[in-house]
């Protein structure tokens, strides 16, 4: 089995184990989740940024789809992708991880492959990517031995009707899976190009008051196409297409509600004029 070469350990995330080990132990006391009914969940929206930034919020909701029977597959929505960007998917071999590396589940993945066109990744040939990497410790931590269905989504309709397809075609396969959707927020500041109101307190303040809770409320309605349109009009998700295929996944599982597990932004941690938002929630 090949193994495909993990891109951002020993940067953006430990690339030891005992490393990675040591950093969700302390990810998992920064956001209590008892709240939360983890016996219903379905899946959830993550951040992908360094773990410095956001691992603690992704790491927060893995942990809590950990609730109801032990999954066998994760599909995984990512990839920073536009409206004209073809899918992509793997359909075969592995993808490494500090603590070992995690299987493609090949059956749903050709499946998938065969009825929707995709740009076929490989052990050997594949675009770098954060936004799924950056879940598989988290995942391989937790469920050792689920595999993964990795998709790159862009933002459109027919996204949502892949999103639709993984649910029904895990239940005529007998597969128990959850439902991740990798996203960042709002991208401020003169790094991104985006300086529409100004910088400052205030500027961070409409970010996280407005900006981010316009496409968060939107996730939390279960509303895949307002999400799409919101980063479409809003800027104010990097991923939306994720973001959206895996809410109409979710709820083709059978998800009626979403709750927010934790939200924060770079600024919390390093403020400065350029920030990005960051939220966890999940179906």
């Amino acid at each position: 089995m090949k193994v495909r070469k993990s891109m951002f350990s020993g940067s953006w995330y430990p690339g030891s184990a005992s490393a990675c080990e040591k950093e969700i132990k302390g990810f998992l006391k920064e956001y209590p989740a008892e709240t939360i009914d983890k016996k219903s969940l379905v899946g959830g929206i993550v951040p992908h940024a360094g773990w410095y930034f956001s691992g603690s919020i992704a790491c927060s909701v893995i942990h809590c789809l950990g609730g109801k029977t032990t999954p066998d597959v994760f599909v995984i929505f990512g990839m920073h992708l536009h409206s004209g960007s073809p899918a992509y998917i793997m359909v075969e071999g592995a993808w490494e991880t500090p603590f070992g590396a995690i299987e493609i589940e090949t059956e749903l993945s050709r499946e998938l492959a065969q009825k929707f066109t995709f740009q076929i990744e490989t052990a050997d040939n594949f675009t770098q990517d954060n936004t799924i990497e950056l879940q598989l410790p988290f995942i391989k931590y937790f469920f050792k031995d689920a595999k993964i269905v990795p998709i790159g989504v862009p933002p459109t309709k027919h996204s949502l009707e892949i999103g639709k397809a993984v649910a029904e075609l895990s239940k005529q396969l007998g597969l128990q899976i959850n439902i991740i959707g990798s996203t960042d927020l709002t991208h401020y500041g003169p790094n991104y190009g985006f300086v529409s109101h100004g910088k400052g307190s205030s500027a961070v303040q409409w970010a996280r008051n407005e900006n981010d809770r316009r496409v968060i409320d939107a996730m939390l309605a279960m509303d895949p196409e307002t999400v799409i349109n919101e980063a479409m009009t809003n800027q104010n998700a990097c991923c939306s297409g994720a973001a959206a295929t895996a809410i109409a996944a979710a709820k083709h599982l059978g998800a009626e509600k979403a709750q927010t597990i934790a939200y924060a932004t770079s600024y919390d941690k390093n403020p400065g004029d350029s920030f990005v938002g960051y939220v966890g929630i999940v179906f």
